[in-house]
């Protein structure tokens, strides 16, 4: 469960609140709702810095500089050999942020972790048993950051949090607790 939820949050820092199509065609448009492609783009048109519709090493490199990093020429070869060039069109960022999207953990793996601490077969884990296997088991998380992931979890009157609920929302984004 803790590797799982690590590795969860990251994916949602790294798209936050967005959910991927599912993927029924090798077309990477087919990938993303057309919103999504919109804010790609868009994404896509600050980080070209020289307007030439590719994010070339010079484009990453100035990136980085405006946010007070000075990069290595070895560290933006290194970032642009995933995309297997030495420049990256919208397509092939697309097809980056797709594969990496992609490799988040599926509702069932996290579904399933969650349901090792639920001995009672209820769908319910109290708050204090998962903050205790949080804190101590595997990857600790530090007290805050437990708050953190708990903040948006849907946790009953008695301290008992919903996991399938959870789960969905770990996936998708956090939800108004008016929706719970």
């Amino acid at each position: 469960v803790i590797l799982l939820l690590n590795r969860t949050m990251a994916s949602r820092r790294r798209g936050r609140d967005k959910k991927a199509a599912p993927r029924q065609t090798s077309n990477v448009f087919a990938m993303f709702e057309q919103s999504q492609i919109i804010e790609f783009k868009e994404a896509f048109n600050m980080m070209d810095i020289n307007k030439d519709q590719f994010i070339s090493a010079d484009d990453l490199k100035e990136i980085y500089s405006n946010l007070g990093k000075d990069v290595s020429d070895d560290f933006v070869a290194k970032m642009l050999s995933e995309a297997s060039s030495s420049q990256i069109n919208f397509t092939m960022f697309l097809t980056l942020f797709g594969e990496k999207l992609q490799n988040t953990d599926s509702e069932n793996v996290i579904r399933n972790a969650f349901a090792c601490f639920d001995t009672e077969g209820t769908g319910l884990i109290h708050e204090d048993k998962l903050r205790e296997a949080l804190t101590t088991m595997g990857e600790r998380f530090s007290d805050d950051k437990v708050d953190q992931i708990l903040a948006d979890a849907p946790i009953d009157a008695n301290g008992y949090l919903n996991y399938e609920e959870f789960t969905k929302i770990l996936k998708s984004g956090s939800k108004d607790k008016d929706d719970l």
